[in-house]
């Protein structure tokens, strides 16, 4: 079977991760940047072909049948309508986009050029939180009262120095660079939320960043469970935590560790979670880390979508719920102050 051709566009940090598994499972062979020589740095580590802009390497590059948006967040929306109009798949890095109007564009644009659009979810496929995820489904867990969580970590100034991060037009807060992931796995595993009352503060970052550090959450969801959300990236000179604690019918289960890949509290009836596998590390940016690395999944998941028909991992009305529950988190913020 031949492999499928991909393109990236943005040639950052988190693009050096996708173009790491696409070697794996397809061939990288173009690359696109604003910022031209990071676009030949990349492009010459995988014998790509190198674009200063999207229009150009669209409109010239006729192999590609997937290309991979790592843009900032404010320009997700329109490089992957782009792409879309001009005939490719789209997988887009988290989060799908800043609001929820952008999301509902490129789904439109997917579905009127008959492409997918795939969204990146990676920590789904962390070990613990795929078993407990099984479990709700089972009804292992039996009702699901009320849920936390915990999103401690560290960004200091030197991550956002010379930098979109940081910048409300292309950044969009803390909630969508730094915790959309997490925010995911609420509507994954519990569901949607119906209302969310916030309070979010600037404490450490004054004329850093242009939103909030620091976030307090109650949400209700539409089945009845409530829950919080408490999250700062004002954690002393490290990361500290990123957790989920579940209370239901039948058990209470946490997921820990710095990126939800510890199953860290189990009590549950008549159920054990046994033997797990251990989860891949978070990505390393040297002078920080991210998320679970697992894009090597995503990737295996959009070849079997394509090649074999199978289904979508994480789909864009699925990415499209996250955007909308930080949206109301961000509203309440907004009315409260």
């Amino acid at each position: 079977m031949n492999k499928i051709k991909f393109a990236i566009v943005g040639c950052g940090r988190i693009a050096q991760r996708h173009a790491e598994h696409i070697s794996s499972f397809g061939k990288l062979v173009t690359v696109c940047d604003i910022a031209f020589e990071k676009a030949i740095a990349l492009s010459e580590k995988y014998e790509a072909v190198a674009y200063k802009l999207i229009d150009e390497m669209l409109q010239v590059e006729k192999e590609i049948q997937v290309v991979a948006i790592c843009t900032p967040n404010g320009l997700h929306a329109q490089h992957a309508i782009k792409a879309l109009k001009a005939g490719y798949h789209v997988l887009v890095e988290k989060p799908m986009a800043l609001t929820v109007y952008d999301c509902g564009e490129m789904i439109k644009a997917a579905e009127k050029a008959n492409r997918r659009l795939f969204a990146i979810k990676q920590n789904r496929f962390n070990p613990p939180v795929a078993a407990v995820k099984d479990a709700i489904d089972k009804g292992i867990l039996g009702k699901i009262y009320s849920v936390q969580l915990s999103c401690f970590w560290n960004r200091n100034k030197d991550y956002y120095e010379n930098s979109w991060k940081g910048t409300k037009e292309l950044d969009g807060g803390t909630l969508f660079t730094q915790f959309s992931h997490f925010v995911d796995l609420l509507y994954w595993l519990i569901g949607d939320i119906k209302r969310a009352f916030a309070l979010t503060a600037n404490f450490a970052h004054e004329g850093i960043i242009e939103f909030e550090d620091t976030g307090a959450v109650a949400i209700e969801f539409y089945n009845g469970a409530i829950g919080t959300i408490n999250y700062t990236v004002n954690s002393y000179k490290k990361n500290m935590e990123g957790s989920i604690t579940i209370f239901a019918e039948k058990g209470t289960v946490k997921i820990g560790g710095q990126y939800l890949n510890e199953l860290e509290y189990q009590s549950i009836e008549g159920f054990e979670f046994k033997d797990l596998p251990e989860g891949k590390g978070p990505n390393n940016y040297g002078t920080y880390v991210g998320s679970m690395s697992n894009h090597d999944k995503i990737y295996q998941n959009v070849i079997d979508v394509l090649q074999k028909d199978e289904s979508i991992s994480t789909n864009s009305f699925e990415a499209l719920k996250t955007v909308e529950i930080i949206d109301k988190i961000y509203q309440s913020a907004k009315h409260v102050q």
